[in-house]
Order: structure tokens, then C-alpha cells, then sequence
């Protein structure tokens, strides 16, 4: 498969990026585009040629023999059934994240997978980026000595990073395809703010579990080789984003791994102008924090003198305490070959990386190949299970037990 022909669907802001980063690639070529808003459709002939195929209904997409692959990055509700329809149609399938919009949803789509032998990759890129690539290497080289504990950060402080889309002015019945929008949601009369702004609603979306947590995780898994955690707690509110959406703007989230404890947050207002992102990696020896584009790596070996505290003890037991203490850290004697740096190692990625558009690469690869990729249906429900069981465990107000190997709470 020199060339590689593909169709998206679900042609927003998500799908518009994703189908961008993948017609870069030399050998993908964009032939259809679905979408339930005629405006899209129009706005992805403007952008890549009047001959392109666009339906409102994605069965016509998955009907054509001429389509290799297809995006899927509709509202998270509907991730499931199009990918699994799209796998028995023999197309190789990018879905976004979060892969599924309730954990039940996954068994189906890992068995879709494994029967039919096509390439799904899910859509969160942290596995591609170098950083996280480099903060496995560095993990596995005991670098941080033995982790113990994570702490992840995602915070969003603008109205379009708290989902406050825009809505076209022509948004109406005619305009859009209301009831296909809604598939297998609740009914419920045009309301066109439910379609442009649908991760704020739990019934389409998954709130900051599906669209943030999934990523810090993502990236977490990878870099550790972790399945996944045991436990799950969660809690927050809606803070300030007081706006008919459904789902907390402010959420923080405590994760039992085997061997380390993990704290996620998001919080959609923090006071700082800019999106504050990191993962820093806690070990026995030292701290390892990733960002967008750079690692910190600060090291604290074992064996550095920890200090006492025996000034309440009598002279005697002092005396002998020191004696002691001596002879397990005796006292440096400062050399010129003694000194060493004191600052922390950091690595940044070349100026041009970007790890969407490798996030694609490999996917692609990966089709022309027909291997599995990166970030399979199994690798994206280790990732999606837990993040979606910090709502259960919110909206529920309860521990979540999690099966990372069985992929059951």
C-alpha cells in the first residue's frame, strides 16, 4: 500500500487537525469526509478539493471500497460503534480519544480488533512524543532510583480550553442532522449548544476524565509499562464554568498502582494566563518532570549524608552517637575533582518535532505494514478504563476497584 486513501469522520476541530497532520504524510490522500453539520462538509471541500465524497451518514464512508482508513473523532459516544463497524468493513481505523465512552464499550471493540487483524491506533499522542519516549529510557535506567509516586497536571484557563466552541449562526434543523448527532443519546429536542460544545455534557462526551486524565495516563503507561492502576478516587466540582454544562471543571484524582500511588488534576481556572501541562515521576533518587516540550531530570542520589538531631541527647550519648554516624558517613574532603555540576539535566525535542504529526506517522506505518500499533484497542482501554472510573467515582462519591488485567471495575 504505497498510497494510502482515508476518510474522515467527524470533521471538527479534533477531526480537522488530525486529517491536516495525516494528508502531510507523503502517500495519504484524503477521498471522503462525514459530518451531521453541512457547514463542515462544505468547509472540508474548501479546504481540500471539490471532488472530495461528504455524507451525513457515515455507513456511505465504510460502504466504499476505495477508502483504506478511516479517522474517527466524532463525540466520544459514538467512538465505539463506528470503529467496530469501520474494523468489520476492513478499514484500518484512528480513533480519538478517550476509545470508548463507557468501559462496557471496550470488549467489544478490542474483539473487532483482534478478529478482524486491521490497525486501530488510538488517538493520544503522548506515546509518540519524544519526551515520554525519553522518560522510558530514563525509568528503566533506574535514573530516579525506585518510583514511588506520580503527580500529573493538566490545567486549562480560556474559554475555547474549557470547551466553550463557537456555534455557527446557520446551526438549525436544516443545517444539521440532529437525530444521527444524537445516535444512541437520551432524545431530546435541537439544541445546537449540545452539539458544538458536547464534551460539557455526559451524555456525548466524557468531561476532563475522556479529554484530559486519558492523556496524563496515557503518557504514564508508557513510560513506566505500567497496566494500570487498582483503586480509584476521585473528587472536585463545578467551579466556575457555570454555563448548563453537566460535568466538573475542577477535578482531582488519587490512583493506587502497584509500587507507586499516582494524583492526577485539571482545574479550568488556576489564575495563570497560560495551559499549565507536566508529569513528574517521584523516585527513591530523584524527580523526572515532562512538559510539552522538555524533560527535567534532578537526581538526589542514595548514600548522601541525611543529618541528625541529637542535641537533646546527653554529651555521652552524643559522643557515641557521632562515633557511629562517622563511620557510616565519613566527612568529605573537598578536591578540585570533587566538584560536579549543580543543576539539573534537562532534554528538549528538535525545534520541528511534533508529536501529533509522528503520532500519525507511526499510524500510518503501521497500516502500510499491517501491524499493530502503538497504542492498540487494548494499550487505549488501560488508559481510557481508569481515567472514565474518576466519574464513577466523582458522580458516585466511591473507591472504584479496576482489573488493569481482566480490564474490569
Amino acid at each position: 500500500m504505497d498510497n494510502i486513501q482515508i476518510a474522515l469522520i467527524g470533521a471538527g476541530g479534533m477531526g480537522m487537525g488530525d486529517t491536516r497532520y495525516a494528508v502531510a504524510l507523503p502517500g495519504v490522500k484524503l477521498i471522503a469526509v462525514c459530518d451531521v453539520y453541512d457547514g463542515r462538509l462544505e468547509r472540508a471541500k474548501e479546504l481540500w478539493g471539490r471532488d472530495l465524497f461528504t455524507t451525513r451518514d457515515y455507513r456511505e464512508v465504510l460502504a466504499r471500497k476505495d477508502v483504506d482508513a478511516v479517522i474517527v473523532a466524532t463525540p466520544d459516544h459514538w467512538h465505539q460503534r463506528i470503529t467496530v463497524d469501520a474494523l468489520n468493513a476492513g478499514k484500518d481505523v484512528y480513533c480519538e480519544k478517550p476509545m470508548v465512552h463507557s468501559i462496557g464499550e471496550g470488549a467489544a471493540m478490542i474483539e473487532a480488533q483482534q478478529r478482524t487483524g486491521r490497525t486501530l491506533q488510538i488517538g493520544s499522542q503522548y506515546v509518540s512524543s519524544l519526551m515520554y519516549q525519553k522518560a522510558k529510557e530514563l525509568l528503566a535506567s533506574g535514573a530516579i532510583g525506585e518510583l514511588n509516586m506520580v503527580e500529573a497536571w493538566l490545567d486549562r484557563n480560556s474559554a475555547i480550553g474549557a470547551w466553550q466552541y463557537s456555534i455557527p449562526p446557520d446551526a438549525s434543523p436544516a443545517t444539521i442532522d440532529w437525530d444521527q448527532f444524537l445516535g444512541s443519546a437520551p432524545k431530546r429536542p435541537f439544541e445546537p449548544i449540545r452539539m458544538f460544545r458536547w464534551r460539557n455534557y455526559r451524555d456525548y462526551g466524557t468531561g476532563v476524565a475522556g479529554d484530559l486524565f486519558v492523556h496524563l495516563l496515557t503518557g504514564l503507561h508508557f513510560a513506566t509499562g505500567a497496566k494500570g492502576p487498582t483503586r480509584v478516587f476521585a473528587t472536585g466540582g463545578l467551579r466556575f464554568w457555570k454555563d448548563g454544562r453537566d460535568v466538573p471543571d475542577v477535578m482531582l484524582a488519587l490512583l493506587d498502582y502497584p509500587g507507586f500511588t499516582v494524583q492526577l488534576k485539571v482545574n479550568f481556572e488556576s489564575g495563570t494566563p497560560d495551559e499549565s501541562f507536566g508529569v513528574k515521576f517521584i523516585g527513591s533518587e530523584g524527580t523526572m518532570t515532562t512538559g510539552f516540550d522538555e524533560l527535567k531530570l534532578s537526581r538526589t542520589p542514595r548514600g548522601t549524608e541525611p543529618g541528625y538531631t541529637i542535641d537533646t541527647f546527653p554529651e555521652a550519648v552524643q559522643k557515641k552517637f557521632l562515633e557511629g554516624y562517622r563511620k557510616q558517613y565519613p566527612v568529605a574532603h573537598v578536591s578540585a575533582d570533587s566538584l560536579r555540576p549543580n543543576k539539573d539535566d534537562v532534554y528538549t525535542p528538535p525545534e520541528d518535532f511534533d508529536a501529533h504529526q509522528e503520532h500519525h506517522r507511526v499510524f500510518y506505518e503501521a497500516v502500510r505494514a499491517h501491524k499493530p500499533s502503538v497504542e492498540d484497542a487494548v494499550f487505549g482501554l488501560r488508559a481510557a478504563g481508569p481515567a472514565l472510573l474518576t466519574n464513577v467515582s466523582y458522580f458516585e462519591k466511591r473507591v472504584c476497584n479496576w482489573d488493569p488485567d481482566k480490564l474490569v471495575s
